[in-house]
């Protein structure tokens, strides 16, 4: 494992128009260069326990769940001002909006008047002001109470004192985070927003979102993207061909982790500083606490938000990123195609379902710990960064 790297600031090379790499994502590049194999030099085990039983899972919900900034869902989401989308999946009544300035909050999707929820369904909707169903109490997209019929019937009321219920949210990078709790620290989710600006994720359009049902753990699905032991053996039917096994390399940044795996393409001569010739021979993956993951490809982003319903119940909502509109039919289809090859077909079909397939055989009582070998230490130290905040020294 390299030491923690802090990327740098110049992404851009203003003469040239392109993205440049951050200092960590380089570093990690070179380590594939040079031919890093291994993330660990022991085999290390888990307790299947922290998969099946579900106190522990409670345990898991209280301390990162309920209390750790997290990822709700990318930039693109809501592309302009004044749109709105209902966020229910983290079991909190969630709204999102980005108000006529641009700026993005999350409040609780709750009326101050009698408690009705305020903005029903799921999708994004374009709205100048929220209106409650039930009364028609109106707010801003910045939160803000500005009407309510048949004012003198609540007399002296300060529409101040009933704005929408905030939580602490930012955005950066091309990512809106949130927090359940006041005092959240998100210096990660802006040294992590460099990084993902430097792929270009603050600009992108989104072409398809999917929420997946997982009958398996959290981690089961994180453990996928945390090591690269499967790559060419789970992956032989669709992408495993296109990677070197276990061409790996990975870092973290602040409880966060970060890795990078080795495509088939000669690296020898590549320019690193160029992150469109970068991502041609080089995949990244992130994988931030407490459960989202993100893989940019060659020409687009996959960024997926696991919001955990039980120890054995996982929802995966999926947002594919790409670089601007599709202009053409041909754009469309390529796009398309890509979409079900990575949804449909390494995540839905081969990920997950592995995650269902962990969940069942570690149920069954059959392995007492889980057996990790030297490509697979990414598990072990998300492992270990999860028990130390459940110990509440994280």
């Amino acid at each position: 494992m390299n030491a923690p790297t802090t990327p740098s600031t110049d992404q851009t090379d203003n003469s040239a128009g392109k993205l440049r790499p951050t200092g960590g994502q380089l570093a990690l590049a070179e380590n594939i260069r040079s031919g890093a194999v291994r993330e660990t030099d022991r085999i290390d085990t888990v307790p299947a326990s922290r998969y099946t039983d579900p106190e522990h899972f409670k345990a898991e919900k209280s301390a990162l769940f309920d209390r750790l900034p997290q990822v709700l869902c990318p930039t693109a989401l809501l592309p302009e001002p004044g749109m709105a989308v209902p966020h229910d999946a983290t079991g909190r009544p969630l709204l999102i909006t980005r108000d006529k300035k641009g700026k993005a909050h999350v409040f609780l999707n709750v009326c101050q008047h009698r408690g009705t929820r305020l903005v029903e369904g799921d999708e994004v909707q374009c709205a100048s002001k929220l209106v409650c169903p039930y009364h028609a109490w109106t707010y801003n997209l910045d939160g803000g109470l500005v009407g309510l019929p048949r004012p003198e019937t609540f007399p002296d009321l300060d529409k101040t004192q009933f704005g929408l219920k905030e939580l602490p949210s930012c955005e950066a990078g091309g990512l809106i985070w949130f927090a359940p709790v006041e005092g959240a620290n998100f210096s990660d989710a802006e040294t992590l927003g460099e990084d993902f600006s430097a792929f270009g994720m603050d600009r992108s359009h989104l072409f398809r979102r999917k929420t997946h049902t997982v009958k398996g753990n959290w981690k089961l699905i994180m453990d996928a993207f945390l090591e690269s032991y499967h790559v060419t053996r789970l992956h032989a039917n669709t992408i495993g061909p296109f990677f070197k096994d276990g061409i790996t390399s990975g870092d973290s940044v602040g409880p966060h982790m970060r890795s990078a795996v080795g495509r088939l393409e000669e690296v020898e001569n590549v320019d690193f500083t160029d992150m469109e010739e970068l991502r041609r021979v080089v995949t990244f993956a992130y994988q931030l606490l407490p459960a989202t993951i993100i893989v940019p490809s060659p020409d687009y982003i996959n960024v997926m938000v696991l919001m955990p319903q039980a120890h054995d119940l996982t929802l995966v909502e999926d947002f594919m990123l790409i670089p601007e509109v599709p202009a053409t039919d041909k754009a469309r289809d390529h796009w398309e195609r890509s979409w079900s090859l990575l949804d449909g077909g390494v995540f839905a079909s081969e990920d997950f379902r592995a995650a269902e397939l962990g969940q069942q055989g570690l149920e069954s009582g059959a392995v007492s710990e889980i057996t990790l070998g030297t490509l697979e230490g990414g598990i072990a130290r998300f492992d270990e960064t999860v028990q130390e905040f459940l110990q509440g020294s994280g």
